[in-house]
């Protein structure tokens, strides 16, 4: 299978999913998984 056909189907995939990822949602919730590992504090941007 081509890469391309694959990817299309990936995305025709996640387009029938009932909540699709979102690429911005991924950033907050890494960070916070990430200072949580670190114990850190995690600051909020206001």
């Amino acid at each position: 299978m081509k890469t391309q056909s694959r990817f299309i189907k990936s995305v025709v995939a996640a387009s029938k999913a009932d909540t699709p990822q979102m690429p911005w949602a991924r950033g907050t919730r890494r960070a916070a998984f990430i200072a949580k590992r670190k114990g850190a504090i995690l600051k909020r941007a206001a």
